[in-house]
């Protein structure tokens, strides 16, 4: 490390394959940063500037992508901050004052909470999705605005409380900087052997496990159903199905949707068995790195998703691209305010509007 005197020749200290495997890391964290904020950033311009992705579905996307965002705009560069202080200008990452134990505290939980809104989100839009393709004649009824965005503030004080309670059921899980996973995440304490009230730990890996199943069951009717219309559709012709006519776009829909609940699933098994082996007093430090920042590296992989799998997003980045900014955008005038405003005060004050 930087900051270390007692080698007799710096440029081997500094050259080390320790140093360089940590300036590594450093590097892919800053490349995180840039993906997750601008990925992001341009999915959130999509789902709520263009007129067409105004939607339950769209607002739903727009949730998970906000998640995602915090965790590229908190998260990430708080751990490039600590790393890069302790590389160049030799600060021992276990050395932490009053402002870094603030930051812990702040940076651990919107992690943990982060994670939990991702994951209810998808379960969220597998179940639109579900209700879209099983009763497409109903679903304008059953599907609405006002009942999508108080799902999404439920899911998001339900997310935030869950990332709480480990610090308020055990007095002795705390919040510190880990140097082994580069992230502000919960600890245990190291002299002590594992603890029956360590389990409320568990509650994160079977909370999202217990989602990602009812998220998996509902893919797996949403997709037989698929089958099974795609199968008449070429027995019988579209004509015959025009009652029950699905469109290209719902289609795609799901298929996306599946892509997310598999790409998650696979990012966050690492930090499921992390956790599980850590309250049985298992201490994985090098495999920790590898969990918590494959977890992180997901907040970048949804608007790829989108951009590969959905050709309704892939035209609504030309628009944003080659179009004027879109009147729901702009804030001069009153009455061009962005239409999910107008959603939000129907949802609180719906006798006004």
């Amino acid at each position: 490390m930087c900051g270390n005197g007692s080698s007799g020749n710096p440029n081997s200290t500094a050259w080390s394959p320790g140093f360089v495997g940590e300036v590594s890391k450093l590097v892919l964290m800053v490349v995180l940063v840039i993906a997750i904020t601008l990925g992001n950033l341009l999915s959130l311009l999509v789902f709520l500037c263009l007129k067409p992705f105004r939607t339950s579905q769209g607002y739903l996307k727009a949730s998970l992508a906000l998640a995602d965002l915090a965790v590229g705009l908190i998260i990430v560069p708080y751990s490039v901050y600590r790393e890069a202080n302790g590389l160049f200008f030799g600060t021992k990452q276990q050395e932490t004052g009053p402002s870094d134990q603030l930051a812990c505290l702040l940076t651990g939980p919107i992690f943990a909470g982060c994670t939990f809104v991702s994951i209810s989100t998808i379960f969220l839009l597998s179940l639109e999705r579900s209700v879209a393709v099983l009763q497409p004649l109903q679903r304008k009824r059953v599907i609405t605005k006002r009942r999508t965005l108080w799902l999404i503030l439920v899911s998001w004080a339900l997310s935030f409380s869950l990332a709480v309670i480990p610090l308020l059921s055990a007095p002795d899980i705390t919040l510190q900087y880990s140097p082994c996973n580069k992230m502000c995440s919960y600890s245990f304490p190291p002299d002590k052997l594992p603890e029956p009230r360590w389990n409320v730990m568990l509650l994160y890996p079977v909370f999202d496990f217990s989602l990602l199943s009812g998220t998996f069951a509902i893919n797996a009717v949403t997709f037989a159903t698929l089958h099974r219309y795609c199968k008449m559709r070429k027995q019988l012709g579209e004509e015959q199905l025009s009652s029950s006519r699905l469109s290209f776009s719902d289609i795609t829909a799901a298929k996306t949707i599946g892509i997310l609940t598999f790409a998650f699933s696979v990012s966050f098994i690492p930090i499921a068995v992390f956790v599980v082996g850590s309250v049985a007093g298992h201490q994985w430090c090098q495999f920790s790195f590898y969990a918590f920042w494959i977890l992180t590296s997901n907040s970048c992989w949804n608007v790829a998703i989108y951009s590969v799998w959905d050709p309704k997003f892939r035209q609504g980045l030309r628009e944003l691209f080659t179009k004027p900014v879109p009147p729901s955008c702009s804030l001069e005038v009153h009455s061009s305010a962005p239409a999910y405003v107008a959603d939000l005060k129907q949802m609180f004050c719906p006798d006004r509007i």
